[in-house]
């Protein structure tokens, strides 16, 4: 009975991992190094809808929720899906002309949304989760993918041997292959100076997503059906995966700084 159920979290593991942008690990590092670039105000008032409970433990929540059935409707906020070859400026016409609730209009209205200090606080901590998420998923370059491959899970590869697929690798397989914890992974992310963080936060959401899709375009350029890839593989992209990261993480904290400092 046992080796049956260990069976069956394991095909749960492996059926859903793929959908999960950055996987645990990279949506903490996220989390961890927003919560480093707080300002002292937006601590405490971050702290009055959370508590003392560190911004990385809700920062997975979007995805564990995604087993409940009632959560069906939210599939479509971790992910946008654009054409091939798109310059910055039909890009944006492209997110501005979407009829549907995916990751660039569903963070819009949570940022929105939290900004009104009347909101419940249950509404505000559920908006906050997801906003915590989201931004982190802003950053992941495959959730602002292709929508005929799925954002490269229909693109097998071998990493190290293993059998998985394009999404799945930048998911979670890169971030791994590190072996830091998260808060591991944020230090040695996260050394910077207010001149170079500032510089990294310029711009807004749009801009931010377009980033991610010009890394998606390198990445699908790369990218081999069937490849087997390792250590050249992290080096190519190496640069590309810290900086994802750390951008996440410092423009998160630059929203809920805007929002809550």
């Amino acid at each position: 009975m046992r080796k049956i159920i260990y069976l069956f979290v394991a095909l749960f593991l492996i059926n859903t991992t793929a959908a999960w942008a950055w996987g645990t690990t990279g949506h903490r590092v996220v989390a961890e190094i927003a919560e480093r670039n707080l300002t002292r105000k937006a601590k405490k008032n971050l702290k009055k809808i959370i508590g003392n409970q560190k911004l990385a433990y809700w920062s997975n929540w979007p995805d564990f929720i995604k087993s409940d059935s009632s959560w069906k409707h939210a599939d479509g906020w971790h992910y946008v899906n654009v054409g091939s070859d798109l310059s910055i400026s039909d890009f944006g016409k492209e997110m501005e002309a979407t009829t549907t609730e995916n990751l660039y209009k569903r963070t819009l209205s949570l940022i929105e949304e939290l900004q009104d200090k009347n909101l419940p606080l249950a509404k505000k901590q559920e908006n906050l989760y997801f906003l915590i998420h989201l931004i982190g998923d802003a950053h992941q370059p495959l959730h602002v993918g292709k929508a005929e491959d799925l954002g490269g899970n229909k693109i097998g590869v071998e990493w190290f041997g293993q059998k998985t697929n394009l999404h799945t690798l930048w998911d979670s397989k890169l971030v791994d292959f590190t072996q830091y914890s998260y808060t591991e992974f944020s230090t040695v992310l996260n050394i910077h100076d207010k001149q170079y963080n500032s510089a990294l936060t310029q711009g807004e959401l749009v801009s931010w997503l377009y980033e991610s899709y010009s890394t998606a375009q390198r990445i699908y350029d790369s990218a081999q059906p069937e490849a087997k890839l390792s250590y050249k593989y992290y080096f190519d992209y190496q640069k590309d995966l810290e900086q994802q990261l750390l951008k996440g993480g410092l423009r998160l904290a630059k929203i809920l700084n805007d929002i809550y400092g």
